[in-house]
């Protein structure tokens, strides 16, 4: 049964999801840093562009184009028809699909938007639920809610940032790494370690990876600022020290460039708006990319007509992209030279392949 606490769940959801239709929760100054690198033109491609095979495994299942429409919404009866939909176009074009955070599902409030594998029996779904929730809930609550909603993996998200702005957020972020470690060997699922608009660090990477994880999403700066979305709900007290960290965080690029050459599955979010920056997120060393904000847009302003174009004429970028630099496939790409510069170049790790590639 909901409690008094419902209320405000069901009411920073719709906040949220509101706010994320609009364009005033970017990132104020900082960019993804795609922009700061080129792939190598092949005008000798000597291949046909339907020879290309887009095809990806990400988190244990098979997309035909590396794409995921990535977390967005969940918990507010909104949110039911565009997961739904969403979900419904996921499986159509063979892409993944994401939910929002699951906690209020995990407590037994609210289930609303959370019910999809009905309209998307066969593609790849992740769940999604805060470290900090992870932590304080039994293994067996989290795989029951895995099971409820027939999640392929689990996204456990990374988001110190955002709850100290958050009023009434959590403070305490202790235990995550054993946390981690627990739910990679207890669940029955794959888990895909997160963050939320800041970016994981070469640091995270290889104490993820040490533990054995194998999944990991970016979710980078220069997209929507989670910091920003709650500066706009914040109570004076938090307002002053959001609006200071709106910008904080590691680029998207950088971001797939400090976790490249760890053994990682790589989904790029955070920031991506077209196919071309995922074909870049691949050429830096991700599996994939994630999309969520221009996502959202296009089904507000068109419904699933309006997203299923947006989402096709990326898929439509990437293989472009592909037959451009010479690639049969995303792996080809991930082999490809690239031309960066020092912004982003400062990124690189000496122990990994991309200064090698690359030039500056």
């Amino acid at each position: 049964m909901p409690d008094s606490k419902t209320p405000d769940i069901r009411s920073r959801k719709a906040e949220h999801l509101s706010l994320c239709e609009t364009d005033q929760v970017a990132f104020s100054d900082k960019t993804t840093l795609f922009e700061a690198m080129d792939l190598i033109h092949e005008a000798l491609p000597e291949m046909a562009i339907s020879e290309i095979d887009l095809s990806v495994n990400f988190a244990g299942k098979t997309l035909a184009a590396p794409l995921i429409i990535a977390a967005m919404t969940g918990g507010v009866e909104d949110a039911d028809p565009i997961n739904r939909d969403l979900a419904a176009l996921a499986e159509e074009l063979g892409i993944g699909f994401g939910f929002g955070s699951q906690r209020p599902l995990l407590e037994k409030r609210i289930q609303a938007g959370y019910a999809v594998r009905d309209r998307a029996p066969s593609t790849l779904i992740l769940g999604n639920i805060g470290i900090i929730q992870a932590r304080d809930a039994s293994t067996g609550d989290l795989q029951s809610m895995v099971d409820e909603c027939g999640t392929d993996a689990l996204c456990v998200h990374l988001n110190p940032a955002m709850e100290v702005i958050q009023a009434g957020g959590d403070q305490d972020f202790r235990g995550g790494l054993e946390t981690l470690q627990r739910l990679h060997e207890d669940l029955k699922v794959p888990i895909v370690v997160k963050e939320t608009g800041c970016g994981l660090s070469r640091s995270v990477g290889k104490r993820i990876q040490a533990i054995g994880i194998e999944w990991a999403d970016c979710s980078g700066a220069g997209g929507t600022s989670w910091v920003g979305v709650e500066t706009l709900r914040a109570r004076a007290k938090t307002q002053a020290l959001g609006e200071r960290f709106w910008d904080w965080g590691i680029p998207t690029a950088a971001s797939v460039a400090q976790l490249n050459g760890l053994n990682l599955g790589i989904c790029a979010t955070g920031g991506v708006k077209n196919g071309l920056d995922i074909a870049k997120a691949i050429a830096l060393g991700a599996r994939c990319g994630g999309m969520a904000r221009p996502v959202l847009q296009a089904y507000a302003r068109g419904g699933m007509d309006e997203a299923r174009d947006l989402l096709q004429g990326v898929i439509d970028e990437i293989r472009l992209a592909c037959l451009l630099t010479g690639s049969r496939t995303p792996a080809d790409l991930a082999n490809k030279p690239i031309r960066v510069n020092t912004q982003l170049a400062d990124w690189f790790a000496s122990d990994s392949e991309l200064a090698i590639r690359s030039r500056a």
